[in-house]
Formats: structure tokens, sequence, C-alpha cells
């Protein structure tokens, strides 16, 4: 059970979700019906800012989340799996929000042998495809104890070790895989306003983030300080795919996984 600050705190976040303003203490004790009294919700507001959670413009003025707050929010909430998608309600919904949403269709293989070519370089042959790589005894070693695995772990693991030519090899070759972008006009906003450079920009127009990128939530190592990113495996129309969504932190993410996952 949560305290009454902590009960207050996610009040006054999801009412600023909702109507994207400063919100009173009144206000909030109206709109979900809270017991507290005004003079005890403004007590807490006054404890909240203090430690960083609440912003107020003006003396007078209501309280907003701050950045802090909104990021503890979205990880608190959205640390859910996620299983099929609707991918007409996604693309209506992330319009109508103002998400930039990117698909990529996840290439399932596994590693089925590994060919010494005279010491000169190695074939890895998967179910469906092939690339070969220069040999060495080490790499070689490494790599014959993947045999079986699947190709998404190879490539993770292969980044994580500094298996370099292995993961730049592969991820060429699934760059192909089908790719979509929903409601790009915001990424592109986005990219404008924060002034990216031309790598950055073209590693999400072409979907090569979703290479690097592992489930979960992402901030300022991805994204400005005032937005998230949400990345996750899911299907949509029975096809595995990988998912990252992006926006401002203060849009209503709980609203959108619940309206693109309802069928």
């Amino acid at each position: 059970m949560i305290d009454k600050k902590e009960f207050l705190l996610q009040s006054i976040i999801r009412a600023y979700i909702e109507n994207l303003e400063p919100i009173g203490s009144t206000q909030l004790k109206s709109m979900y019906d809270i017991t507290y009294s005004p003079a005890t919700i403004r007590g807490y507001f006054k404890k909240l800012g203090e430690e960083g959670y609440l912003a107020q413009e003006h003396i007078s003025s209501g309280r907003t989340p701050t950045t802090e707050a909104l990021k503890q929010y979205w990880q608190m909430k959205l640390g859910f799996k996620l299983k099929g998608i609707n991918l007409r309600a996604l693309e209506y919904f992330a319009s109508e929000i103002g998400l930039c949403v990117f698909i990529k269709k996840v290439k399932t293989d596994i590693l089925k042998d590994i060919l010494n070519v005279e010491n000169k370089y190695m074939i890895l042959e998967f179910s469906s495809f092939a690339i070969s790589v220069k040999y060495s005894d080490a790499l070689y070693r490494f790599l014959k104890d993947m045999i079986g695995l699947d190709l998404k772990d190879i490539t993770k693991i292969s980044k994580d070790v500094g298996a370099y030519e292995v993961y730049e090899a592969i991820t060429q070759n699934i760059q192909n895989t089908d790719f979509e972008i929903f409601n790009y006009k915001e990424f592109l906003t986005l990219a404008l306003n924060y002034d990216f450079n031309e790598y950055t920009i073209n590693k999400f127009l072409k979907g090569q983030i979703l290479d690097e990128l592992t489930e979960g939530l992402y901030f300022e190592e991805l994204l400005p300080s005032s937005y998230i990113g949400i990345c996750n495996y899911c299907k949509i129309n029975n096809e595995d795919v990988k998912m990252l969504v992006i926006g401002e932190l203060p849009k209503d993410y709980e609203y959108f996984y619940e309206k693109i996952t309802t069928f």
C-alpha cells in the first residue's frame, strides 16, 4: 500500500498527463474525490516540491511534475511485457497522441554450423543465410560455443564482448528486414528542435537504432531529457517485431498501450 505522499504524487502526475496544465490542490481533490483537505494536499505539495518532484511557476499557481517525477512514474507504470499489437489502432493513436513508433520485424534464425576455410576466414551457417568473417583461433572457439543459439542472442553477445566484425556482418544482413515508421513527423520535429546530427537521424530513419536497443525504457542516453523511448518485443499479425515508441514525457502512454493491445 502506497503512503499518502506517494498517492498524491501519482495523482497529480495522472492529472497533469490528462490536462497538461498546472494542478492546484482543490482541483486535484475534486478530480479524484480525494478525502484529504486542500490544506493537507498543499502541505504534501510543498514537501514534494522540496524533494524535487513538483514545480511551481508562480506562488499562486498550481503544480506540475518535474522531469524526474515523470521518469520515475513511467518506470513504475511501463514495466510490462507486450503480446499482440493492433496495427490499425497503433497507427491511429500514435497520430492522435503525438508519438512516433518504429517497428522492425525480428529475424529469427539459428546458428547451425561454422566452417573454417583454411584458417583464412569462417563461414557462419544460419538456417536461412550465411555470413563470413576473418579467422582467428579465439573467435572460432567463441563462435563454436554459440552453435544452436538464436540470432538475436548471438547479435547481443557479439556486441557485448566486442566481436564487432560478427555483430556488423549480422546486422548488415538483417538491415533489409521489413521496417516501418508511424507518425514520423513527430521524430523529425524532435530531430530539428534538438539539432540531431545526420548520423543520428539516419540511425532512426533506417531502423538501425532498433538493432542497438534491448527491451526497456530509455531517457537521456537516447533522447533529450524531456523525452522517453520505450522498446518492446511483441507480435503484429502473428509476426515477431521489435517496437520503439518515442515521445515527450507527459504523453499518455498508459492510454496508448491500452488502446493498441485491445482487439
